[in-house]
């Protein structure tokens, strides 16, 4: 089974809510677009330093990361950022990964925007039972 690779857009949330007051224009909006590995074992999305830098957000607080092969590492996270997958967005913090790394979509950004990874068909998508927006649980 290979991995799920989809095309995410970012985008700087303070930027648009100063759009959306009326400073500046659309075009003002940082933002770009990457392709992302769906990682269901990763917690929280990472990006790369650069695509951090060019959406201009800041570093918020440090974690440590635990990556594949055991290795644990002190990262920086920064945000938020809002993150469009599959017809669906959310703002969100990330992990900064090495510059120029592989941007990772992970657990919280899947169950807030309730898609499922099919692994075997190697496609993200949201739930049979509610395909027009999220079904959160709340109890």
């Amino acid at each position: 089974m290979g991995e799920i690779v989809v095309d995410a857009e970012l985008e700087n949330p303070g930027d648009r809510a100063l759009f959306e007051r009326g400073y500046g224009k659309e075009s003002d909006i940082r933002s770009t677009s990457v392709k992302a590995v769906v990682d269901t074992g990763a917690v929280i999305p990472m990006l790369p330093q650069n695509v951090v830098e060019r959406l201009g957000v800041n570093v918020r607080r440090t974690v440590i990361v635990t990556y594949a092969d055991e290795r644990k590492e002190e990262r920086p996270v920064a945000g938020p950022i809002t993150i469009r997958l599959c017809g669906r967005f959310m703002s969100v913090d990330c992990v900064v990964g090495p510059p120029l790394s592989e941007p990772l979509i992970g657990q919280i950004v899947l169950e807030a925007l309730d898609l499922i990874a099919d692994c075997r068909n190697q496609t993200l998508g949201p739930r049979p039972e509610s395909p027009d927006y999220p079904l959160l649980k709340l109890k």
